[in-house]
């Protein structure tokens, strides 16, 4: 049985645009386009581990960012 997510992601415009930004810089440290991409798809209401498989990141990860954003 999967685990509800208690930290559900709703993004402004303002944010959105921001962090698809980021998501797409090449010259962005790595670890902060992930993030950018984690939030992402929460707020596009995936799972820990739906963004864990998409990105090839373990679902702590995922779990750690989720709720450092909320």
């Amino acid at each position: 049985m999967p685990r509800a997510r208690p930290f559900q992601i709703k993004l402004t415009a303002a944010e959105r645009r921001s962090l698809e930004a980021r998501a797409r810089q090449y010259t962005l440290p790595y670890r902060d386009a992930i993030r950018a991409k984690i939030v992402l798809l929460a707020a596009d209401g995936f799972g820990n581990d739906g963004i864990g498989r998409r990105l090839d990141t373990r679902r702590e990860i995922v779990s750690k960012w989720r709720k450092r954003f909320f």
